[in-house]
């Protein structure tokens, strides 16, 4: 995480000093388009998209760990792991992290196929590889 913060800092620095750059190259050509401005603007251009990307990175890095704490927070819920908790209960039954997979692929299929449009996303989920039909869960057995 230190190397993301310190690449978006680098690449945030050299954004503002091209910017402080192209401002004094405008001042000294008194607003005269010249190469040296010209150079100032390809140089605060290629800055930009460095940025840019940096920030790109940063947001990944983020959402990825989003997406991992929220899995870790979920499966702990769901298999009632007393972790970060203080007595409180749901009064839902644990279910096992396999089986919260198994729901999580199904679901993940169902986007997926939804976003392309597919009409027959619920028949596909349920006989897909990743999310097998399983005898114990009563909820299974009425699909």
């Amino acid at each position: 995480m230190d190397n993301i913060v310190e690449s978006l800092n680098n690449a945030y620095q050299d954004f503002v000093a091209a910017a402080a750059n192209v401002l004094e190259a405008k001042e000294v050509a008194g607003a005269q388009k010249t190469i040296a401005t010209d150079a100032a603007l390809e140089n605060f251009k290629q800055k930009w998209e460095l940025f840019r990307v940096a920030c790109d990175q940063a947001e990944e890095f983020v959402e990825s760990v989003k997406q991992r704490i929220g899995s870790e927070c979920l499966v702990d819920e769901a298999t009632g792991s007393p972790a970060g908790k203080s007595g409180q209960s749901t009064g839902l039954p644990p279910i096992s992290a396999v089986r919260l997979e198994q729901m999580s692929k199904a679901v993940r299929w169902l986007v997926i196929e939804l976003q392309h449009g597919s009409g027959s996303a619920a028949v596909s989920a349920n006989s897909h590889p990743s999310a097998p039909f399983d005898a114990r869960f009563t909820e299974d057995a009425t699909q």
